[in-house]
């Protein structure tokens, strides 16, 4: 076994002893949607994959399973809700044994075969599948699981966030050949983040999400994986790190070619699990600077984030399933209900954050800038820091890469909402006047120049030489009609513009 999956083992899965939990226990108060549950596999034809276990030498397009909680305005029975057995049939897919029969899941794939695991399968969850998504627009969530986990290993989670609105994605962890991956290398990185990508452009045929409030969030291994996708993908606008692996292993997302700390400029918040007792780290050999040391939020300039500690929650238990199925290590693992109230809290602030910079809610923002004890939460649950982005002004340059973005349409819209997210923005009149020249006599972006030029005098409508400037600019693409009118109008404001009468008398004759 490779020495990076055995350390992981070792920090965050060694067990004793079992739990005594249930879904309602943990009591996460549901939204105003009905939450509805889809699951399908599709495939990313770029890709080859293997599936080991038919054992053969056959490779086929990269198969994508996909499960999506979605909110809906159906009121079906309650009889008719998943159970969490349901759920584990989409385990049994992702790992590839379909067939195997329910009776084995527990004693097959990673959770003991308990009395207290086999009543969990019985519980009943508050996902219905195959009901109608609700009208509207609603934000988006794309979720990273863990090492080699399943896509609906947080499925309360998920339904908690679907109910109060959002639409949640998720695909399993696995390989890039195979369903195995290799220990958490570079490789394995860029296969989640790639997944990650995949399941953006996935949600985005569905009508409903809105991709202009799109986050990220992952656990575990899935917490360095959802960085790396917001790296180079900016239309991520907000990161939730579960106990990530952005703190333990920072190194192999710096090896990347795609690491650049400069683009995570969006809110991000990172749950960590509690100290490890000495005891542990001395008796398992793990590195004490595991539990303090974070440089990747360190060293983060251009995000506001978050740094909240849960001192009940071992790594485990970030997720339904290690909350429910995940044997206790008696030697540090508190107590069941200790372990639910914890997991609870954790889904509340993924909600709270969630909602402060997704959807602008200012009670949320509150809630994610008080201290904890602020919100009505005991001292000792969670320790809090939480850091400003350091003041950047939004340049002239800045704002011509978004208006190039968007082939220099719609600019005074653009120059407006730009406005509302960087008050201090200055477009000066000379560089306006500038680039809308040096646009206008390239043929191909002459049109682009005449925008700027619509733009700036919008901004500045009393300056004679911007109306005089579009002026030419009409006259250069031989619409006369707007070029004497712009003429004419640079004339009011400076009447001794000879520029403007020497070519309104040739327009003229």
């Amino acid at each position: 076994m490779n020495s990076r999956i055995i350390l992981i083992l070792l920090i965050f899965n060694v067990s004793f002893s079992f739990g005594q939990t249930s879904l309602d226990e943990i009591d996460l108060e549901k939204g105003k949607f009905t939450v509805g549950f889809r699951h399908y596999v599709t495939a990313d034809s770029t890709r080859t994959y293997q599936r080991i276990y038919d054992w053969n030498n056959n490779t086929i397009p990269r198969p994508i399973p996909v499960s999506i909680w979605y909110p809906s305005t159906d009121h079906p029975k309650q009889s008719e809700a998943r159970t969490v057995l349901d759920y584990m049939q989409v385990l049994k897919e992702e790992e590839e044994w379909e067939y195997l029969p329910d009776e084995q899941i527990l004693n097959w794939f990673y959770y003991p075969n308990t009395v207290e695991n086999q009543r969990h399968l019985q519980e009943v969850t508050r996902a219905f599948a195959g009901i109608k998504p609700a009208k509207g627009n609603f934000s988006v969530l794309v979720y990273a699981p863990s090492y080699q986990a399943s896509s609906i290993e947080n499925f309360a989670l998920c339904e908690y966030l679907a109910s109060h609105g959002y639409i949640v994605i998720s695909s399993p962890s696995r390989g890039t050949e195979n369903k195995f991956l290799e220990g958490g290398t570079g490789k394995d990185l860029e296969t989640q983040a790639r997944d990650i990508e995949f399941l953006i452009a996935e949600v985005a045929k569905i009508p409903q999400a809105n991709l202009n409030q799109l986050a990220t969030m992952g656990f575990s291994f899935g917490g360095l994986s959802n960085v790396l996708a917001q790296m180079r993908n900016e239309q991520i606008k907000a990161i939730v790190s579960l106990d990530g692996s952005i703190k333990y292993q920072y190194e192999t997302l710096k090896q990347s070619p795609f690491f650049n700390l400069e683009k995570v400029d969006v809110p991000f918040i990172h749950f960590a699990q509690k100290d490890i007792p000495k005891e542990v780290i001395i008796a398992d050999k793990i590195d004490p600077s595991l539990d303090h040391n974070f440089e990747f939020y360190d060293s983060l300039s251009n995000s506001q984030a978050y740094s909240l500690k849960f001192h009940n929650l071992s790594h485990s238990y970030f997720s339904t399933l290690g909350v429910l199925f995940q044997p206790r290590d008696e030697r540090q693992d508190k107590s069941d209900l200790e372990i639910m109230e914890s997991y609870k809290l954790a889904s509340v602030y993924t909600l709270k954050f969630l909602d402060a910079f997704l959807k602008d809610d200012q009670e949320a923002l509150k809630f994610i800038t008080n201290q904890p004890s602020d919100n009505g939460i005991k001292e000792d649950l969670i320790s809090y820091r939480s850091k400003q982005a350091d003041i950047q002004v939004f340049s002239f340059l800045d704002f011509n890469e978004l208006a190039s973005s968007q082939n220099y349409q719609n600019l005074i819209s653009l120059y407006e909402s730009t406005l509302k997210e960087h008050p201090d923005l200055k477009l000066p009149e000379g560089n306006l006047n500038n680039l809308g020249l040096q646009l206008l006599y390239k043929p191909e972006t002459a049109q682009n120049g005449i925008n700027i030029f619509l733009l700036a005098t919008h901004l500045y409508p009393e300056s004679a030489n911007l109306f005089d400037s579009l002026g030419e600019a009409y006259l250069f693409v031989g619409d006369n009609e707007k070029a004497m009118e712009n003429f004419e109008k640079s004339l009011e404001l400076y009447p001794e513009n000879q520029n403007a009468i020497e070519r309104l008398k040739q327009l003229r004759n």
